[in-house]
C-alpha cells in the first residue's frame, strides 16, 4: 500500500493506493493538519509514504509530526533532471516546484501524447510536455482568487468580486470574475497553440479546475490530482 501526500499552498491532498487503484482520497487545510492522524489509524501499515511539499519547512515539520509512525517508510520527492520518462529542461532542474514536477510525471503516466499540464489552485501553473516526455517549460499565474483579491486590495474602489462569467459583463463583479477566468483560459489556450497541429491533450487538475473547464475551447481531460499520480509513479518505480 502506498500513501501519497501533496502539500500545496492551501491544503494537503492525500491518496491511498493499493498498487492497482486509489482506495481513498481527500484533503485537509494546513490549519487542520492534525486530521492527518486519522490516516495513520485507518491505514496503519503502508509500504511507502510519498510527500511533495511546496508549503515550506514549517509545514513539512508539522506533517511529519502527525505521521510519525510512518517515518521509517517516509520519502520526500525532489525535482530532478530526469525520472519516470520525463526529462526536465528547466534551467536549474532542482528549482522546479516539486508539485509541478510530480504533476508532469503524473501526466506522462496517463498520456503518451504531448500535453499541456494545468494545475489550477492558489496559483495556476501551465506546463508543456512534448510527446517524448520533454518538459519544455511553463507559466505561473496567480489563481483566480488571488487575482480577485489583488484587485480588491490594491485598488480604491473595486470589490472582492462575487460575480459570474459572462460574454459581455455589465456589472463590476461580473467583469472582474470574467476577466480572471479569461486570463487563465487565454494562457492555457496560447500554450496549446504553441504546440502546433499535433496530437495532444490538456490535462486539467486542481481545486479551481472546474471553474475553468467550461470556458476552454480545446480538448481537455480532468484529473483529480496530478501530483498524487506522479508521486504514485515515483513510488512504483523506485
Amino acid at each position: 500500500m502506498i500513501v501519497c501526500l501533496d502539500s500545496g499552498n492551501s491544503r494537503i491532498k492525500w491518496g491511498v493506493h493499493d498498487g492497482k487503484q486509489w482506495l481513498a482520497q481527500g484533503a485537509v487545510a494546513h490549519a487542520e493538519v492534525e486530521q492527518l492522524q486519522r490516516l495513520v489509524s485507518d491505514w496503519p501499515n503502508p509500504d511507502k509514504v510519498m510527500l511533495a511539499n511546496v508549503a515550506g519547512a514549517d509545514a513539512d515539520e508539522r506533517i511529519r509530526e502527525q505521521l510519525a509512525p510512518w517515518l521509517p517508510v517516509f520519502f520526500e520527492a525532489r525535482s530532478e533532471a530526469s525520472r519516470c520518462g520525463v526529462t526536465n529542461h528547466y534551467l536549474k532542474p532542482e528549482k522546479l516546484g516539486v508539485d509541478r514536477w510530480c504533476a508532469l510525471i503524473g501526466a506522462r503516466s496517463l498520456s503518451r501524447t504531448a500535453a499541456i499540464v494545468v494545475m489550477a489552485g492558489t496559483a495556476t501553473t501551465i506546463d508543456t510536455l512534448d510527446a517524448d516526455g520533454n518538459f519544455l517549460g511553463g507559466m505561473i499565474l496567480p489563481g483566480g482568487d488571488l487575482m480577485r483579491r489583488s484587485l480588491a486590495a490594491d485598488t480604491a474602489a473595486l470589490p472582492f468580486a462575487d460575480g459570474r462569467h459572462a460574454d459581455y459583463p455589465r456589472g463590476t463583479d461580473d467583469a472582474i470574475v470574467t476577466g480572471c477566468i479569461e486570463a487563465q483560459v487565454g494562457a492555457i489556450e496560447r500554450a496549446w497553440q504553441r504546440l502546433g497541429n499535433i496530437d495532444k491533450v490538456c490535462l486539467l487538475s486542481g481545486g479551481n479546475a472546474a471553474s475553468l473547464a467550461p470556458h476552454l475551447g480545446i480538448r481537455w481531460r480532468a484529473v483529480a490530482n496530478l501530483p498524487l499520480e506522479g508521486l504514485l509513479r515515483l513510488a512504483l518505480e523506485a
